[in-house]
């Protein structure tokens, strides 16, 4: 087992006392393991950022090709880990070997991606060629390009501990552009971040790289958080995480002299339209597929089925005996955190003492040593039931879904109409319903930032044309996408060039 130390990582060296330190829970066993891990002090904090400031000096201005070499490293550097993060990370989430093993190649993968985007032309320029022979005045030479923005926060996400964290998508995209990093670890998963941590710290030094381009941040205390977000040298800030705590950091950053970029992802209800056709032909096959989707990690996938909507018709109450019989048979499950199986129930518990509000089934009762585990639930309503109560839009984040039955189609488009921004939607329907679901398509899109059609939610291809992102609350900032190559422009900002020697551009706008 590769040592860990417990401590900050900051600009290459590592800082802490750990013997008052937090300690990360074994999600399987519900024990606290032995590791101690040390909350960074104000000055280990102000000393990451100040050294990642001096460190954006040099990285801005490092070529593509190497920022490319770069990334290819760091993802070398996490294989090498090998079993060890699997190891660490299966017993600090909870999730089983072969999902850590398939997001361990996910964020290699997303590595590479930025990789191949920056060896092949980090950005399209645009080039306005000078006219000066045009009247009455003559045209300059202008070309834009872009700049990175300087020092990134980054907030590692519960449910993701490499995709979405230490050396995830944020991080990648951001080094890509040219920032250096401020890496805020997972109080849930500290020794999975800090191996992964150890990893870009040695392709740091293979590559000779500045070491204050990333720094890691551990602890429990709120204060971090708030120091990161509302330092003057930090230029944006990438966060995955709940809408309560997102928006405290938002409320932060407002308050800033300078206001910066706040990429917060928040939260989904990736609502699921099923229309009559489809639903009377598949309706088994379709109550099994949804099922397994919303069990996909017992729930805690930001592209969780949460919500399923449809006409009610004869053929709705086969899907929905279909659908109860598989939560049934759905086994208790681990969740995440303490915090967050709390969490779900609290909210479960709730659901089940409201008025027109039916639980339709539960999964299997855990075993007595798995008082943390959690049931799947389904619950049905009507749409004046969930008009008449908001708690039942927001996301409930695990295996709990919610059946909207609507009594026509004019019910249907009133509730696409009421649901808040989402990840996703997914339209279920056959080539019958394609009229119908015209237009379900053209009232969900202004909801959604990925549709889909006769697929399942949960999966998030990381390609050039991925959006993930959404209206609030699932994202904070509309017009971005945290997955896929089009993540790096949210840490860039255009510059024009205008009648510059070619001598003083860069090499994407040179002639």
């Amino acid at each position: 087992m590769m040592n860990i130390t417990g401590k900050n990582l900051i600009a290459g060296e590592w800082s802490g006392d750990t013997s008052n330190g937090f300690s990360a829970m074994n999600a399987i066993t519900n024990q606290t393991m032995h590791e101690k891990f040390a909350d960074a002090s104000e000055q280990e904090i102000e000393q990451a950022i100040s050294k990642a400031n001096q460190a954006f000096v040099f990285y801005s201005q490092l070529s593509a090709e190497k920022r490319a070499i770069f990334l290819r490293t760091i993802g070398e550097q996490i294989l090498a880990l090998g079993d060890d993060l699997v190891d660490i990370a299966c017993a600090e989430t909870g999730l089983p070997a072969m999902r850590i093993q398939g997001e361990r190649g996910r964020t290699i993968g997303q590595l590479g991606l930025f990789a191949d985007l920056l060896e092949s032309g980090e950005y399209l320029p645009v080039v306005d060629l000078a006219d000066e022979n045009r009247t009455p005045l003559p045209k300059s030479d202008t070309r834009l390009g872009y700049l990175p923005l300087g020092t990134v926060a980054v907030f590692a996400a519960s449910n993701f501990p490499l995709a979405f964290s230490t050396a995830g998508g944020d991080t990648a995209s951001a080094l890509a552009a040219g920032c250096p990093v401020i890496m805020k670890a997972h109080a849930a998963h500290p020794g999975t971040a800090e191996l992964v941590a150890q990893a870009i710290s040695k392709a740091i030094e293979v590559c000779g790289i500045d070491a204050g381009v990333f720094s890691l941040i551990q602890g429990k205390n709120y204060a971090i958080s708030s120091q990161i977000v509302t330092h003057p040298l930090i230029k944006a800030v990438g966060f995955t995480g709940s809408e309560r705590v997102g928006m405290i950091l938002q409320r932060q950053i407002n308050e800033r002299a300078e206001p910066i970029p706040f990429y917060g992802e928040l939260g989904s209800v990736n609502p699921q339209f099923i229309l009559e056709d489809k639903l009377a032909n598949e309706a088994t096959e379709l109550a099994q597929a949804l099922v397994a989707s919303l069990m996909m990690a017992q729930g805690q996938f930001c592209t969780s089925p949460g919500i399923w909507a449809y006409v009610t018709d004869k053929n709705t109450q086969m899907f929905e005996k279909s659908a109860a019989q598989a939560i049934s048979e759905t086994k208790a499950g681990v969740m995440l955190t303490p915090a967050i199986a709390a969490s779900y129930n609290h909210t479960v518990s709730q659901w089940q003492s409201l008025t027109g509000v039916e639980c339709l089934a539960q999964g299997q009762v855990a075993e007595p040593e798995q008082a943390h585990f959690c049931r799947a639930v389904l619950f049905a309503t009507d749409l004046t039931t969930f008009k008449a109560n908001q708690t039942l839009h927001e996301e409930v984040f695990g295996s709990s879904a919610l059946i909207v039955r609507c009594k026509s189609h004019g019910e249907l488009m009133e509730f696409i109409s009421l649901l808040k921004g989402n990840l996703t939607a997914s339209i279920h329907a056959s080539e019958k319903d394609l009229q119908v679901a015209q237009r379900v398509a053209l009232a969900a899109a202004h909801k959604v930032g990925r549709l889909i059609y006769n697929q399942m939610p949960t999966g998030v291809e990381v390609c050039a044309a991925m959006n993930h992102g959404g209206p609030f609350p699932a994202s904070t900032q509309i017009r971005t996408t945290s997955v896929g190559s089009e993540a790096i422009k949210r840490f860039q900002r255009p510059i024009c060039y205008q009648n510059m020697p070619n001598e003083l551009l860069p090499s994407l706008l040179k002639r």
